[in-house]
């Protein structure tokens, strides 16, 4: 699926993280489309100083959070429904119902009480109109794309409101789906990279909701029925637990008249309770997971904090100084450049509801295991207790003024921001004054939110290799934390820049990846068992 070739890889790695998780999927699985892309803004990614759209507050009768931009390019609109209700509230509903609301999600457009699966089908494509709905850890999003003509525009809203409040969730509609599940097993064994992740999560969080992979396990999506489902519908989608996001052909007036339309049909439910603090640790926790292959495959980090932390923007600018700003950052500075101990490393905070995990992460070769980690360890210890220079950190406010704008380059992605802003509580002028609040950063701030946030100390490490000596592991990590001290002369020479990455002929991996809240789809997500191990303490999926 994946090509090593340095650019690819680049270009993965290195995205900006805010809002990550509704921001780079705007496709699923379920979609039917007529319109096979429509994009209603012109390419202002050359353009660094680009006004961002201006953002209504809409004053939603029914106490919706209700957020607007009009773009008269184009006649579509682009509706996004946005409920606190992620996978992280599977288990509100039962013991063990990991994956409970991605198959909601797969399964919403499978027939109601009135219409079959094909007559949805036929009645989107009829008005030219696109709908998919999607799962991740902390949200639950139905989007409609559809043409701001009346006649269009009336019956695709309508079809929507439809399948959201009047699907079935029917046994054999459940049953084909598990057996679809059985497809990416042997592919979910063969890439150490996706299993890492979801081992990192639940290494990680324990006990806590964000623990379990948004797909649930093999075991708990055989324990849901439809009253489950229709018992997460009931308790999770409904008015008080949502918010609107539409973008497009249409004045504030009518777009306030489209969002109460939509929340007057809805059941007036209750907002989901605050998620649990997840517990932090206070010590290293290192997880190996024999596995056969000339590569190694890391994953280190520590629970970080929320999506409303007033450090947001610092840690931002922190983590792209050390692992997103390309091959510049400190991260491939040292692994990749000096080295040649990787082909990639990333750093990323992934800021959630509750506190989403800090991590970074690469491949190796397995000989240069303990070297990399030593390496990598170190330059956190000394990224965290070495001062930001002024340069540093212009250098990494200029490059994420000029990426900022692709957050809002079409229709799709400013309906995006706009979802995350009303499910994150951002104020309505965020796209705005996002620039100001970047300049306005002080070195020192960025290095008290570097202090406060990162804890070298409180690492969990998971290891996929084929051997590890844990003692002697802690005792390098132990020793990086004694001082900041100023890494070895690299001993390895550095990998020709133009040089075609071939991975080894037993493994398909697929390139390390920021660890993004991804598309809840059976085809590209993590499935496996609770309690799923063999002799080798690999997961399995029977």
């Amino acid at each position: 699926m994946w090509k090593f070739h340095l650019c690819i890889i680049t270009s993965f790695l290195f995205l900006p993280a805010s809002f990550a998780e509704v921001i780079q999927n705007t496709e699923t699985t379920n979609e039917f489309s007529s319109i096979s892309r429509l994009q209603s803004l012109k390419n202002i990614q050359e353009n660094p100083h680009q006004t961002a759209p201006f953002v209504h507050e809409l004053n939603n009768r029914f106490h919706v959070r209700s957020l607007f931009v009009e773009s008269q390019t184009l006649p579509i609109i682009d509706i996004q429904l946005t409920f606190n209700a992620g996978s992280a509230r599977d288990s509100e509903i039962g013991t063990n119902l990991y994956g409970l609301s991605n198959m909601a999600a797969q399964l919403m457009d499978e027939g109601t009480t009135n219409y079959t699966a094909q007559e949805i089908i036929s009645t989107f494509e009829s008005v030219g109109a696109k709908f998919s709905v999607a799962a991740y850890r902390d949200m639950f999003i139905i989007k409609l794309r559809t043409l701001s003509d009346p006649e269009k525009l009336q019956p695709a809203v309508a079809m929507m409101l439809e399948v959201l409040n009047h699907s079935t969730f029917k046994t054999p509609s459940i049953d084909l789906m598990l057996s679809n599940t059985a497809v990416g097993q042997k592919q979910l064994k063969e890439n150490p990279d996706r299993m890492k992740n979801i081992v990192f999560y639940r290494t990680l969080y324990g006990k806590h909701p964000y623990a379990e992979p948004v797909t649930g396990t093999q075991a708990s999506i055989k324990r849901i029925t439809p009253e489950n489902l229709i018992e997460f519908r009931k308790r999770f989608l409904v008015r008080n637990n949502l918010n609107i996001a539409i973008t497009g052909q249409l004045n504030p007036k009518d777009a306030l008249k489209l969002s109460e339309k939509i929340a007057k049909q809805l059941p007036e439910g209750s907002k989901a309770k605050p998620l649990p603090t997840p517990i932090m640790r206070t010590d290293f926790n290192i997880r190996h997971i024999p596995y056969a292959s000339s590569q190694a495959h890391i994953v280190m980090g520590e629970i970080g904090t929320t999506r409303e932390d007033p450090d947001y923007l610092a840690l931002q600018v922190a983590n792209r100084i050390f692992g997103t700003g390309g091959f510049n950052s400190i991260l491939n500075q040292e692994l990749r450049v000096k080295r040649g101990l990787t082909y990639g490393a990333y750093s990323n905070f992934n800021f959630m509801q509750a506190a989403g995990p800090f991590s970074l992460g690469y491949s190796t070769e397995q000989e240069n295991l303990s070297e990399s980690i030593q390496i990598a360890h170190q330059a956190l210890v000394n990224f965290i207790h070495t001062s930001i220079d002024e340069q540093q950190l212009e250098q990494a406010k200029l490059g994420m003024i000029r990426a900022f704008p692709t957050h809002y380059s079409s229709n799709a992605t400013i309906n995006a921001q706009l979802g995350a802003m009303g499910f994150y509580h951002l104020p309505a002028d965020y796209l705005n004054r996002y620039s100001e609040k970047l300049n306005e950063l002080t070195t020192i701030q960025v290095q008290n939110a570097i202090r406060k946030h990162l804890h070298p100390d409180r690492l969990t490490l998971v290891i996929f290799s084929k051997n590890l000596d844990k003692s002697t592991l802690e005792h390098i990590l132990q020793e990086n934390l004694n001082t900041s001290k100023k890494l070895a002369t690299p001993k390895t020479t550095l990998p020709k820049m133009g040089e075609q990455y071939h991975p080894p002929k037993e493994e398909a991996p697929l390139p390390d990846s920021s660890l993004y809240d991804m598309p809840a789809s059976i085809s590209s997500n993590d499935l496996w068992s609770p309690d799923a191990y063999t002799k080798v303490d690999l997961p399995y999926l029977e």
